[in-house]
């Protein structure tokens, strides 16, 4: 997809986004439609995938290691053909493999890792990449993290790890909204320097607005380019990005729409700019 289809392609999906939280009347809207952007140049144009063959054995892998953004995946999913879009109606109804959190025990197609607990998807993530190089595979892997997974023990182990065993074939993506359940990640628990944090681990660092479709598109080619170390693409996000009265705040993390504010987000996005 060219670049300057992005954007009405983000739009689309954050529809859905809003769509399925409010016919479920429950969700996490914010980190989902922050994520939008970056996701978008993702799948639409550096994943190497094939929704005719979900388990072809030479595709990239994505894990969503914050999981309770996983509308966006969904809709992404959905939209590229892995599954019926009537599915995604079926948001976290008793019986659907849509759920709250993404789990491989659905058998929906396109779910490589379950997520929710945060701070485990880093982990699994270096396990999958560590699997291409000894079984002779050429494939990436792409991690997204959180706020949240970022302020875990685990994710730094296996960033020490990974930097260690120069895994060039993983790339961890953080949604960088500086927010959280509890309130703003800075109040809740510093990460300070973040990208400095990474880089001491000896990461490569692109650190970019995670809004700018050009400089998301130009991070991706440059981590798939570089060798000798894993990359990191420290994506700065707006959660709630795209609805006026959502962006920002951090109680949009989880919650839903009424029906007043769900025809707002639908016109506003079916208007305005990504």
């Amino acid at each position: 997809m060219d670049l300057d289809q992005l954007p009405a392609k983000a739009r689309q999906l954050r529809r859905d986004i809003i769509e399925m939280v409010y016919r479920a009347r429950s969700g996490h809207p914010g980190g989902a439609l922050g994520m939008a952007d970056f996701m978008t140049v993702l799948w639409y144009r550096h994943l190497r995938h094939d929704p005719a063959n979900p388990r072809w054995e030479d595709r990239d892998r994505f894990i969503l290691s914050n999981g309770h953004t996983c509308p966006i995946l969904y809709a992404i999913l959905a939209d590229r053909g892995y599954f019926d879009r009537e599915l995604l109606w079926t948001f976290r109804r008793l019986g659907s493999p849509v759920q709250g959190h993404p789990s491989v025990r659905s058998d929906l197609p396109g779910i490589e890792y379950s997520g929710g607990s945060l701070g485990n998807g880093l982990s699994y993530a270096l396990g999958t990449a560590l699997a291409a190089r000894v079984t002779g595979r050429n494939y990436r892997v792409y991690c997204s993290v959180s706020d949240g997974d970022c302020q875990e023990g685990q994710t730094w182990e296996a960033a020490m790890a990974a930097a260690h065993h120069a895994v060039d074939n993983l790339t961890a993506v953080v949604d960088y909204n500086r927010c959280q359940i509890d309130g703003p990640s800075d109040q809740v628990m510093s990460l300070g320097d973040l990208p400095a944090k990474w880089r001491a681990f000896g990461w490569h660092v692109l650190d970019v607005d995670g809004h700018d479709y050009q400089a998301l598109d130009e991070a991706f080619r440059a981590a798939a380019a570089h060798r000798g170390a894993p990359s990191v693409i420290v994506a700065r996000t707006v959660i709630g990005k795209g609805v006026s009265y959502m962006e920002g705040d951090y109680r949009w993390h989880h919650g839903f729409p009424d029906e007043e504010r769900y025809r707002q987000a639908l016109a506003e996005l079916a208007e305005a700019p990504a």
